[in-house]
């Protein structure tokens, strides 16, 4: 049997770079469409990296799908959110039954919404639609200890390399990350400050709308965490078992899946970051098959897509997770691709090309 460790040096060793001759291709083809050459902007860009990403010059991305990973945060009990930690599972709820944004967002984009358990502290029992993959009941409290054992954190990263696999053989042709977890900007905030060396002052903002007094408990309890702790940045599961979450690991995890099985991925805000940060950091090639959906207004978001070397799609002032601004990207990556399958080329619709 394969163990989660096993499971993770095969996923790595599976990911390759962008097939540069393809992205070269592609963009010979769209630049013999009926437009002046680069006319389309990103739309192209998006065109070039999702097929030099599948290998596929005709890439199929109907089907769609955001997983939403919930998972809860023993570092709650320090005060660091505005909200109690039931919102977690009332939110799952929420989500399964269709009444959450990332449901109206994805339901506008044409993406299933996947919803998994892998770290809730409740027990959903008999719940219709939810993937149960619960690996415990919540995080420890970073602040005073490691927030995970290196043997939930491997389970956890195991959980979205499997549904990444799934999902090849589904025919799933392109994956949203999302997440739900009260409390779980303060692990995306640590992991940023650990492996970039920031102050946790420079990369700690409101979460879910905290006062000035509680974002000031925040940034110290980030900053016991990480005393506490001693999170290595040079070993990025290190710094996601001490300082990290279950839900931020099954992204990681997810990611990667996607990167080996050359599945394009949509990575949301900055928790859903904070997971594919760990996942680039593991393997540098994992950048080439992502799409960061937006900047988040959370202030650690920028310095971790920075890190990553990703320019967002959107910037909407957005901070509400769940996997919203992924589906918002989706539409626009599909536009790219039906650019280069169904525009017309120059001769086809009989146009003159540009003299000069």
């Amino acid at each position: 049997m394969t163990t989660c460790h096993e499971q993770l040096h095969a996923t790595l060793t599976s990911i390759v770079p962008l097939d540069q001759e393809l992205l070269q291709q592609t963009q010979a083809r769209l630049d013999n469409k009926t437009k002046p050459p680069g006319s389309l902007g990103r739309l192209e860009e998006f065109a070039c990296r999702i097929v030099a990403s599948t290998g596929s010059d005709a890439p199929d991305l109907s089907k769609k799908v955001i997983f939403t990973f919930a998972g809860d945060h023993g570092v709650v009990a320090e005060g660091v959110s505005a909200f109690p930690k039931e919102v977690t599972p009332q939110m799952v709820l929420n989500i399964l039954q269709g009444g959450a944004g990332v449901n109206v967002l994805a339901r506008h984009a044409g993406a299933e919404v996947r919803v998994v358990d892998v770290g809730v502290d409740y027990d959903f029992g008999d719940c219709p639609g939810l993937i149960r993959r619960k690996v415990a009941r919540g995080t420890r409290n970073l602040a005073t200890g490691p927030a995970m054992t290196r043997e939930e954190t491997l389970a956890a990263l195991a959980v979205g390399i499997e549904l990444a696999h799934q999902c090849k053989t589904e025919g799933i042709g392109l994956i949203g990350t999302g997440e739900m977890g009260i409390g779980n900007t303060t692990p995306s905030s640590a992991i940023i400050a650990a492996i970039g060396g920031f102050s946790p002052e420079q990369v700690t903002h409101r979460g879910t709308g905290i006062n000035d007094q509680a974002l000031q408990v925040k940034v110290s309890v980030i900053q016991r965490g990480l005393e506490n702790n001693r999170p290595d940045p040079a070993d990025p599961l290190d710094v996601l078992t001490k300082v990290g979450g279950l839900e931020i690991a099954a992204i990681t995890g997810l990611v990667l899946g996607c990167a080996a099985n050359r599945i394009p991925v949509v990575v949301d805000g900055f928790i859903s970051t904070a997971g594919a940060l760990i996942a680039c950091e593991l393997h540098p090639h994992v950048r080439d098959h992502l799409f960061a959906a937006h900047e988040s207004v959370e202030v650690g978001h920028r310095f971790m897509l920075k890190r990553i070397g990703v320019r967002p799609i959107l910037n909407l002032a957005m901070r509400l997770g769940e996997g919203t601004g992924a589906a918002l990207a989706m539409p626009l990556l599909e536009a790219g691709v039906k650019i280069l399958a169904e525009m017309a080329t120059f001769d086809q619709a009989s146009v003159s090309q540009q003299l000069v």
